[in-house]
C-alpha cells in the first residue's frame, strides 16, 4: 500500500512538473520545474529497484545538465516579452504535436496493459546477490548493446565538434596565443639584454 501511494505521488509530481516545464513563461522557473521532474523520476526508478539509474539521474541530469541550463538561462539576456509573443503563434502546432505524442503513449500503454507486447518481450534480468544492479546494467550495455552504445558516443562527439565549429569565430583584431611559435622561437628574438649606466636610474623623488 505504501509503495503504491509513493508511486502515484511521484508519478503525479513528475507529470505536473513536465507540464510546467513547457508552460512556464519564465525560463528560470522552467529549469526549476525540470529539476523537480528529474527528482520525481529518480524516485520512480528507486521504486522499480533501479537504484543505479536513479543515482545517475540525480548526479548527471540534476547535478550537471539542469544546473548548466539554469546558469545559461540566467546569464543570457532573454527578452521575455518577445518570448510570450511567439508562444501564442506556435501554440496550434505545439497542440498538434502534443496530441500525436499523447495518442502514441495511450496506444503503447494499452498494448502493455493487455500483455500483447510484454508476452513476447524478454524480461530483464533482476539483480541478485551475486550481481548488483549496476553490474546487471553493465553486462547488458556492453554485450548486447555495445555497438549502439558506441554509436551514441560517436553521435555525441560529432555534436560537440559541431557546436564548437559553429560558435568559434576568428576576429582579425584579437591577439591569440600561438603555442607553436612560442616553443620554436630563438633566444635572440625572445631575450633582449640592455645595459644600464650606473646612477642613471630613476630616483625616488621622480617616482613621487
Amino acid at each position: 500500500m505504501l509503495t503504491g501511494l509513493a508511486f502515484y505521488l511521484l508519478a503525479a509530481v513528475a507529470v505536473v512538473g513536465g507540464l510546467m516545464v513547457v508552460t512556464a513563461k519564465n525560463p528560470v522557473h522552467s529549469v526549476l520545474w525540470l529539476i523537480l521532474t528529474f527528482f520525481s523520476s529518480a524516485g520512480l526508478f528507486v521504486l522499480l529497484g533501479a537504484e543505479f539509474l536513479a543515482m545517475l539521474l540525480v548526479v548527471v541530469y540534476v547535478g550537471a545538465v539542469a544546473v548548466l541550463f539554469l546558469f545559461v538561462v540566467m546569464m543570457l539576456d532573454v527578452d521575455f516579452v518577445r518570448l510570450r509573443e511567439g508562444y501564442a503563434r506556435y501554440l496550434p502546432l505545439a497542440a498538434i504535436v502534443a496530441g500525436v505524442l499523447l495518442a502514441e503513449m495511450i496506444m503503447i500503454s494499452l498494448v502493455v496493459v493487455q500483455g500483447g507486447a510484454a508476452a513476447d518481450a524478454v524480461a530483464p534480468a533482476a539483480p541478485t546477490a551475486e550481481a548488483t544492479n549496476a553490474e546487471a546494467i553493465g553486462r547488458v550495455l556492453y554485450t548486447d548493446y555495445v555497438y549502439i552504445f558506441q554509436a551514441a558516443g560517436i553521435v555525441l562527439l560529432i555534436a560537440m565538434i559541431g557546436a564548437i565549429v559553429l560558435t568559434l569565430r576568428h576576429k582579425p583584431n584579437i591577439k591569440r596565443q600561438k603555442a607553436h611559435d612560442q616553443v620554436n622561437r630563438a633566444r635572440k628574438t625572445a631575450v633582449e639584454v640592455k645595459g644600464a649606466a650606473t646612477g642613471a636610474g630613476v630616483s625616488a623623488e621622480d617616482l613621487i
